[in-house]
């Protein structure tokens, strides 16, 4: 089982996008999250300072880590933002 968890920051990203783009993003969240293995919509990415793995969701890239809890698996969403940007640090 997987869930899905916002750093604050990237919940203040994803508040600031427009209301269609972040309905989107949500809803393409809760399918690769309802997925047998969501990894398998991932691609890993190579700056590991960013993150582990990456959504695409149209222009769009959703930046995550992996986390195991007793519970579940936790995909924690570190960064949100439009595929120019987001990977310039």
């Amino acid at each position: 089982m997987f869930k899905v968890r916002f750093k604050a920051t990237a919940d203040k990203k994803l508040s600031k996008l427009p209301k269609n783009i972040q309905i989107r993003i949500i809803h393409k969240l809760e399918f690769f999250v309802q997925s047998s293995d969501p990894l398998l919509y991932a691609e890993p990415l190579t700056n590991l300072k960013i993150g582990t793995y990456r959504f695409r969701i149209g222009n769009y890239r959703v930046v995550f880590d992996m986390v195991e809890e007793a519970e579940a698996n936790i995909i924690m969403i570190l960064d949100i933002g439009h595929r120019k940007d987001i990977y310039r640090r």
